[in-house]
This record gives C-alpha cells, structure tokens and sequence, in this order.
C-alpha cells in the first residue's frame, strides 16, 4: 500500500510554462557558461554579470504561469490520503502558485537572497545588484539565494528521511545527470520504495526506475496523478 510518495520535479516541468532549461540544446548553460554565472568564484570576479543575470530569470519566473503538472501534482497533495512531498531542483516558485504546499527546494528560490557574509536570507526584490546592501549586517553583499555549482543543496538530511520512508518515489522532468539528485531513486530503491520517472525521454538514469512513462509533463503527469486519485491509493 502507497502512504508516503516522495516526487523530485526537474526544470522539465516548468519548460512548458516558458522557462529555459539548462541542459538541452539551446539551454541557458549554452547561452551563459556556468562559471561565469552559477559559481561562487564567477560572482566574486563579476557580481554585476550575475545579477544582470539572475534579475532577468526572476523576471522571467514573474511572468510564468503554473502549467497542467504544477496544478496536477497540487490536486495530489490535496486528494491523496497519505504523504506527498515535492522536492524540487527548481527555483522557481510555480508549484507554490498551483497550490502545493509540500516542498522542499533543494537548489534555493529565485524568490529569495542572501548575504555572503552573514547568511542572513530574504525575500528578494524583483532586482538585486552589487551594492543592494543585506538587510542585516547592511554590508553590499546580496547574492541571490541560488544553490551554486560547488555548494551543498539545501534540505539534504531532511530529503534523506523521507527518502527512506517512501514508498513511491517519482522522478518528473529530470536530466538524471545532476547529483546528489541523481542518486535519490537508488536511495529510494535501497529503502524498498517503488519508482517511476515521468519525462520528456528517458534520462541518464532511467534503468534505474521500476517503470517510466514519456511525453510532456502536461500530459504525462496529470495522467498519472488521475490514476492515482482514482485507484484511491
């Protein structure tokens, strides 16, 4: 029996609702080299790069809209009678907007900024820049509350339990080439839990889920999450 489902959403959910991924052909990594812009030593030589950068994402984050998956996994959380938990490597803040209030985000939220001196954590302004000031100690040293290449996601104790209490782990929208992300659906394996990965294809990591279903996240996963609720799992 399905009691405690534990879901990890990649930038392929939100791809529909009109933002770049990173990954694919095209992908913002090719537009930006990673370095430059999603690195603590890439801000220190170049803050004003990083946040010109991250202003217009948080802009393009503001003007996106919740698709089908973000409102289907929201209905789960609402209709399922046991556990569901949203870990997501997104930033943005559309699950939040299609109504799920179970999430965890383990690369940050564009939404948010912190300081590297103090690690004092806001909301942040629709633009931050080099010498917005921290809210706290009011040194100029705001960055956006990003998990950065090199630095420890967020929640990861957290994750980890409830890893090993799932009994169903889902994988949405993924590259499954991004660690420690990656390695959940073995974490989840080890724990005895069932796995399924709903993506566009199949990722790096795809032979190690029980089952897979391919399409877009705006068909796949709503499809799922009807039977789910209808199964009255």
């Amino acid at each position: 029996m399905v009691e405690n489902i534990v879901i990890l959403t990649g930038a392929g959910i939100s791809a529909e609702s009109g933002l770049g991924t990173f990954r694919d052909a095209g992908g913002l990594w090719e537009q930006y080299p990673l370095e430059q812009v999603a690195t603590p030593e890439g801000f220190a030589r170049n803050p004003a790069l990083v946040h010109d950068f991250y202003n217009a994402r948080r802009k393009n984050c503001a003007e996106a809209e919740p698709n089908p998956a973000h409102f289907a996994l929201a209905d789960l959380e609402r209709n399922f009678k046991g556990s569901v938990l949203i870990v997501t490597q997104n930033v943005d803040d559309l699950h939040e907007r299609a109504g799920s209030q179970n999430i965890l985000h383990m690369h940050g939220e564009m939404g948010k900024a912190k300081c590297h001196i103090c690690d004092y954590h806001w909301h942040s302004p629709p633009e931050l820049f080099a010498k917005t000031p921290c809210p706290s100690c009011t040194k100029p040293a705001t960055r956006p509350d990003i998990v950065w290449f090199g630095e420890m996601p967020y929640h990861m104790v957290k994750i980890e339990l409830y890893l090993q209490d799932a009994d169903l782990f889902v994988s949405i929208g993924t590259s499954g080439n991004v660690y420690p992300a990656a390695g959940f659906v073995q974490q989840a394996r080890l724990a005895g839990a069932q796995t399924l990965e709903l993506n566009l294809e199949p990722s790096q990591g795809a032979s190690n889920f029980h089952a897979a279903r391919n399409g877009p996240a705006s068909e796949v996963v709503p499809q799922w999450v009807g039977e789910i609720i209808r199964a009255g799992l």
